[in-house]
């Protein structure tokens, strides 16, 4: 079985600007490519995240996946690819198992992509994020741009080393 970064996007790839809903917005954070393309190339790169927009009607489904498309592209740009991209539609309410922190896209991946859940990590820049990865059965940290209570990894130069060391096992 395959081993996993599992990755949120708002805040933690690209640039959190509330509802994403035009790709000329898409701003990855810095040093997130260069720290992903570094990862040896048999770690599988997941992105889950949680797009509550759509349920609330704010963005389109058009506009996320054009959104999402650029994403994709900005990395690939950089040499990175991503194995999975597991996406949440659903508001803070609407009680279904996919919105982090329900670990329900990160179980979804390991059973389409065969990965090893025990043997991954979850990276996020909420604690939503981690409770999904641990609940998960993953390892889990908290990044941030900036210290601040409960943040794990500070910046994606820090939190490079710390994937390094992470996949080296």
């Amino acid at each position: 079985m395959t081993r996993a970064l599992f990755l949120d996007r708002d805040g933690t790839l690209i640039v959190d600007v509330g509802y994403p809903r035009d790709p000329a917005t898409v701003a990855l954070l810095p040093g997130a490519a260069a720290a992903l393309a570094a990862l040896p190339s048999e770690v599988a790169l997941v992105i889950v995240t949680n797009q509550s927009g759509l349920a609330r009607g704010m963005v389109t489904p058009a506009e996320a996946a054009a959104v999402q498309a650029q994403v994709e592209r900005q990395f690939a740009a950089a040499g990175v690819r991503f194995a999975g991209v597991y996406v949440c539609p659903h508001g803070p309410d609407d009680g279904c198992r996919c919105r982090k922190p329900a670990p329900g896209m990160l179980l979804d991946a390991a059973r389409d992509l065969g990965l090893d859940l025990d043997r991954s990590l979850m990276i996020g820049d909420k604690a939503a994020d981690v409770a999904a990865g641990r609940a998960a059965g993953c390892a889990a940290l908290r990044f941030a741009e900036d210290p601040g209570p409960g943040v794990d990894v500070v910046g994606w130069p820090a939190a490079s080393a710390t994937l390094a060391a992470f996949f080296a096992a």
